[in-house]
């Protein structure tokens, strides 16, 4: 076959998404001109979201970032000046080469899931960090309180098989907008619903998928776990419950009946602001139907009881004995099913003197809190990658104040000058998915899917991968681990010994995917078995009560809400969260053409009781506030929103909303009960007309 003829290389979607497409890529002289889902794999059939089915756009855009700059204006301005790859790798050894002399924990790596796969944003970049004895990162930014939560219950980031939930019967979808942020596994839920089942959606705004929904509640941000407790006092109350699972695969049953004898729906009411008949009709209805499943998402676990939240509904399906069957049970992550060999990956004993110097752990949720006050030792140089702080952090205002500091060596490797990229002193272009290398697991379902390069990267663009290795061999580092290929790494990510891991080479080479050799039908813990200390579902939880935490399921109410700070709540009235607008996944994608003119502007949905009581009509400029800061919106009155709550799409950039803010200058960098994790939902604000 000529060089020039036709050819399709087997790709993955990168993006932070449940559904980890498997992807053909149509290649011709060199030029990627097609690109669409691979029908082989059934959970992706064929088919992109419409982000990523527009993916060449962003390829090939005529923003990209193409070669390596330096900055020449002052911070945050995104003036630049082009210098070739010698002179910014030379730049960079020697500021850490210089900072690490004194204490390489001076340095930090910020990343988080601008691709998900395993080579270029788990691999290299640890080894490298780790090599140099830089600060860690702990990676809260998304998921830590749910999946705290969970494996207190669970054991570890297992549930069932999201292409089973056809069966089921009844199917609650908690804190997740599955139409928008998991379209695939949208699609099994469908089919359900054509077979009969009865879907419920809890979610304190109507999305897209409440829309569709047979019935939608909608509780005040926050108080999920409030309404997961009152479920269990109705079931055990009126006995819809599986004795011989609770008896046979659960630990801690007559303390948690215990403690949710308090929990009746009338007492839930009081803080989900939901019809104690509502809530206690949604628990009969569980507790009768059989299959039943919960897709959980991570919406909820953004509250200061994220994690309690997540381990109190966690605990539901065991009562029920809904583990029993394939199509029942719950699901937040099928992460933990993936023989992931972490060590191998990323080498934490490549780590230097780690009894003499501990490593100092920086939480990526509090990095404004990081780069003003830390001092032991003060940070005097990040490497942004895989990630856009500036714009997704909370507390945005103090985050960018971090960021201003003339004596922070910054350097960003991205592939388009976000918000952060105009705070960089160095500032590196980094290339697409179609450029390099990668394996990738998935969290909404059980396949390995792989990533060939397709293209040759765009000007003078460079993987995470390589710089990493460059860098090393920059600052002197011989240890083999830094100097080895892609393919390596790839190689390295799974497990090879691991039972699940067994078929996956030959077929993942030869088809571009490969579902782990799991049983079908899956029920992961139909006979118990669960990967808890005592291997049953833990109701009361040792470990927790060993870390001085509360041992079994309760209720954490908001930092911000009415009911826990009605001091606050008398200047700020208003409850606001800002789930992902529809075209936009974090911020990627949110400064494409296409994606910015079909989302038109920022909005906030607001309730027509609110606005009557603020003057506000539909479309008005709006000025939202707190403490922390403000941005702005356009008014668009619907009783979507619920009195009380306010909703704005999110993550616009901040230099093209309009203002230069988001929805995160409002929110706050406190942290949930487990897992350190952020609060992005649990804010309070007020709105006016601006």
């Amino acid at each position: 076959m000529s060089n020039d003829s036709p050819r399709i290389v087997r790709a993955a979607c990168p993006h932070d998404c449940p559904d980890t497409c498997a992807m053909e890529v149509t290649v011709e002289q060199g030029r990627a001109v097609k690109i669409r889902g691979a029908k082989s794999l059934p959970f992706t059939n064929g088919a992109l979201c419409t982000k990523v089915a527009h993916y060449l756009e962003r390829v090939y855009s005529e923003q990209r970032l193409l070669y390596p700059m330096k900055r020449v204006g002052r911070k945050g301005e995104g003036r630049f000046e082009r210098i070739g790859w010698d002179e910014a790798l030379d730049t960079i050894a020697d500021r850490f080469r210089a900072i690490a002399a004194d204490d390489p924990r001076a340095i930090l790596p910020y990343s988080y899931a601008g691709t998900m796969g395993l080579v270029q944003s788990s691999g290299m970049d640890r080894r490298f960090f780790h090599r140099l004895g830089a600060s860690l990162l702990d990676r809260t930014i998304c998921a830590s309180a749910g999946a705290a939560g969970w494996k207190a219950t669970i054991g570890a980031g297992v549930g069932m098989d999201p292409e089973a939930i056809v069966e089921a019967r009844l199917i609650i979808v908690w804190g997740g907008n599955p139409v928008v942020s998991n379209l695939h596994g949208w699609r099994y839920m469908q089919e359900a619903k054509r077979r009969g089942a009865r879907l419920v959606v809890i979610d304190p705004w109507r999305s897209e998928t409440a829309l569709k929904a047979d019935l939608h509640l909608a509780p005040m941000p926050g108080t999920d776990a409030a309404l997961a407790l009152a479920m269990m006092q109705v079931l055990i109350d009126e006995d819809l419950l599986d004795h011989d699972y609770i008896a046979s695969h659960t630990l801690g049953f007559d303390a948690l009946a215990e403690r949710v004898r308090e929990w009746t729906p009338e007492a839930a009411a009081m803080h989900t602001g939901l019809p104690a008949e509502v809530i206690r009709q949604l628990a009969r209805d569980y507790g009768k139907a059989a299959p039943s499943a919960i897709r959980l998402n991570y919406g909820l676990n953004r509250c200061a009881g994220g994690a309690a939240a997540v381990r109190a509904i966690a605990c539901l399906p065991a009562l029920t004995g809904a583990w029993r069957h394939a199509a029942g049970g719950a699901l937040l992550s099928t992460s933990g099913s993936f023989p992931v060999d972490v060590r191998a990956l990323e080498r934490p004993d490549l780590y230097p003197d780690a009894a003499a110097r501990p490593p100092r752990t920086v939480n990526m949720s509090q990095i404004g809190e990081a780069l003003l006050g830390a001092d032991d030792p003060p940070i005097r140089a990040i490497y942004v990658y895989n990630s856009n702080p500036l714009a997704v952090a909370p507390d945005s205002n103090r985050v960018r104040a971090g960021f201003m500091r003339e004596d922070l060596f910054c350097v960003v490797h991205e592939q388009f000058q976000t918000d952060t990229a105009d705070y960089a002193d160095i500032l590196l272009p980094a290339t697409s998915q179609l450029e390099h290398r990668d394996v990738h697991k998935a969290y909404g379902h059980l396949n390995v899917v792989d990533n060939q390069p397709a293209i040759t990267p765009l000007g003078e663009a460079r993987p995470n991968s390589e710089v990493f290795r460059q860098l090393a061999q920059r600052l002197g580092f011989s240890e083999p681990a830094l100097f080895e290929s892609d393919d390596e790494i790839a190689a390295a990510a799974f497990k090879q010994r691991d039972m699940r891991a067994l078929g996956l080479s030959g077929t993942l080479a030869e088809q571009g995917w490969a579902r782990l050799n799991l049983p079908r039908p899956y029920a992961p813990f139909a006979r118990g078995g669960f990967f808890t200390p005592s291997g049953r579902c833990e109701f009361f939880s040792q470990a927790l009560a060993d870390q001085g935490i509360d041992p079994l399921p309760r209720y954490v109410p908001p930092h911000e809400s009415p009911l826990s700070n009605p001091e606050l709540a008398t200047r700020y009235p208003l409850a606001i969260i800002s789930p992902p607008a529809r075209n936009f996944l974090n911020t990627s994608f949110a400064n494409m053409p296409r994606f910015l003119a079909q989302e038109g502007r920022p909005t906030l949905a607001i309730h027509p009781d609110d606005a009557a009581a603020r003057g506000i009509a539909e479309g008005d400029r709006l000025r939202i506030f707190n403490d922390r800061g403000a941005f702005h919106a356009h008014a668009v009155l619907t009783d979507g929103a619920r009195p009380g709550l306010v909703v704005a799409p999110s993550i616009w950039w901040q230099k093209l909303s309009g203002d230069g803010e988001n929805a995160n200058a409002v929110t706050s960098s406190r942290l949930t009960d487990m897992g350190g994790g952020p609060v992005f939902y649990d804010c309070l604000v007020e709105v006016a007309i601006a």
